[in-house]
């Protein structure tokens, strides 16, 4: 599971303290109870059976090997897991969507990975602000921005029905500079809520999600912590954000002539916290012409109008630049009468790597959900094989650079197979072999993600099915938009999601082991992950053959 900006969510919350941290909360969706499932015979628990923990083991303990050396994404670790997993949809019959490529069920793409080396500096006018003192930059950047014209400030880059910063405006290739957090009366009272509950839009990471979805070049987040207090914090946080960035290269780039580049275009969204002192000067502002925005901002229940005047800027970020190449997984089954329709179920099978020596073989993260798909993939196949093949076509569809920032499936979502207008869902499974500290050993759970986001029509689907099959708890705390992980929008169902098809992201949770070298096959239930495997194979089971696809009626954050 993705981990990228859980450290500038921290920085923010901590650079102001007068802004309460988000609460965790368990959240209920509501749930049409009359909907109805669309299978007409009990085939579907046949072939669920099939699903067993002794098969996940197999599969799970050759996929977290130490052989496989972590599965970093373009590293030996993913091409050997990659191989191990198109001869398993081989051997199940599967077709290899892909045509013109060395194999018919690896989608290749390329990465940039981008490690930072040397100080970044901002010129603005007369004065230079210094990276890890004055801000901190996230993921990849140009080696140098020059920016063309002076940013553009959209307020708390917020763009809801009620509360709209973008209305009318026109991002593309723009750098947008935003404030932290949301309009608020300074007393805990936030506008979007009514209340004292923060929304998804106080953190910095759904700005940065929205501007680049809007096709900006960089966004630049202001936070209220004063040069001092946010000097101490950002250089604290110096090794985790020396660490390397990753971005997908849709085309070839220019020859590099040697580590320090310059003038080489962004490849995507830079993005930056300030301090409050130089925000106001990118601004050309005042702090408290800023706080006064804030209060405006609330009283008016509107953007108010700005006076603010934005400099134009000169930033050098020195990286390192190394081109990697990597793999997506895809195995089809074609279906009957709407074989034209597909679902996908997707899970990612790389993990971090080795670090400092140590193999990081990411069982649960998420070789679980990868064995997952392989169980699923037999399921169905055998399905078909004695005459119940599913009346849609499936996409089983593992993806790479998930831990990079959900690259391999951004690549496929923008590549895809089948247009993804005929896409009908899909189904992601991240996490699944363990039971996590807000639960005990003999909880039947399972965190569901998503499902109504898109689809009111996929979500009752999803808890009938449960009703029907498993009769798990569905937890829904991690849909809460307001929840701190903001895992919706932390593994690859997300970027179906931004894309318009409706989703489900299943997960046991996060752990104590999440993202360290004991996430270790020992440690999987793997009878809990056989009866959560099933559930998605029901779910899977209804949505390819129903007959109609879940309507999409609603965009929930």
């Amino acid at each position: 599971m993705l981990k990228r900006f859980i450290l500038a969510l921290a920085l923010v919350s901590t650079a102001a303290a007068s802004i309460p941290v988000w609460a965790q909360s368990k959240v209920k969706v509501k749930t049409k109870t009359t909907a109805a499932l669309a299978t007409v015979s009990d085939d579907a628990a046949a072939y669920a059976a099939t699903i067993t923990a002794a098969d996940l083991r197999q599969h799970l303990s050759v996929l977290a090997s130490d052989a496989f050396e972590g599965r970093a994404t373009g590293e030996k670790g993913q091409k050997l897991a990659a191989d191990y997993l198109s001869k398993q949809f081989a051997d199940l019959g599967l077709q290899g969507p892909l045509t013109g490529a060395a194999s018919a069920y690896l989608q290749p793409f390329r990465l940039v990975r981008f490690a930072a080396e040397g100080v970044a500096i901002m010129r603005l006018g007369s004065r230079t602000f210094e990276g890890l003192h004055d801000f901190a930059g996230f993921g990849p950047s140009a080696f140098r921005i020059q920016a063309p014209a002076a940013p553009l400030f959209l307020g708390f880059g917020i763009e809801t029905d009620r509360y709209n910063d973008y209305a009318g405006q026109d991002v593309k290739g723009r750098d947008v500079v935003v404030l932290q957090g949301e309009p608020t009366d300074g007393r805990g009272h936030f506008l979007l809520s009514g209340g004292k509950q923060e929304s998804e839009w106080s953190g910095p990471f759904r700005k940065a999600a929205l501007a680049r979805d809007k096709g900006a070049r960089s966004v630049w987040v202001v936070t209220f912590a004063p040069a001092k207090e946010f000097r101490s914090m950002a250089l604290g946080m110096a090794p985790q954000l020396a660490e390397p960035a990753y971005e997908l290269l849709d085309s070839p780039a220019p020859p590099a002539t040697g580590l320090l580049l310059t003038d080489v275009p962004p490849t995507g969204l830079g993005t930056y916290l300030t301090s409050l002192d130089m925000g106001a000067a990118l601004l050309g502002t005042t702090p408290q012409a800023l706080a006064d925005y804030v209060l405006g901002s609330y009283s008016s229940a509107k953007p108010p109008t700005a006076s603010f005047k934005p400099a134009a800027f000169e930033v050098f970020v020195p990286q390192a630049r190394q081109e990697l190449a990597s793999e997506n997984v895809l195995g089809f089954l074609e279906g009957t009468d709407k074989k034209d329709e597909v679902l996908v179920v997707s899970a990612h099978y790389d993990h971090v790597g080795i670090e400092h020596d140590t193999i990081y073989n990411g069982a649960d993260d998420d070789g679980s959900g990868t064995s997952a798909v392989l169980e699923l993939a037999q399921a169905f196949s055998q399905a078909k094989k004695e005459g119940r093949g599913p009346r849609r076509s499936i996409l089983f569809l593992l993806n790479a650079g998930e831990e990079r920032g959900l690259l391999g499936s951004d690549f496929y979502t923008s590549h895809p197979v089948q247009p993804l207008a005929q896409t009908v869902a899909d189904l992601n499974i991240d996490m699944v072999g363990r039971t996590d500290p807000m639960h005990t050993a003999k909880d039947r759970y399972l965190y569901l993600i998503g499902a109504d986001k898109l689809s009111s029509e996929l979500h009752a689907l999803s808890e009938a099915t449960n009703a029907k099959h498993s009769r798990f708890k569905l937890d829904y705390r991690y849909n809460d938009p307001a929840d701190p992980e903001q895992l919706y929008y932390r593994s690859d169902h997300y970027n179906f999601a931004r894309r318009g098809v409706p989703v489900i992201f299943y997960t046991s949770g996060l752990h104590q082991d999440y993202h360290k070298a004991t996430d270790d096959v020992e440690k999987i239930e793997f009878d809990k992950l056989a009866e959560r495997a099933r559930l998605v194979f029901y779910t899977a089971w209804e949505l390819a053959n129903r007959e109609a696809r879940p309507v999409v009626d609603s965009n929930k954050p």
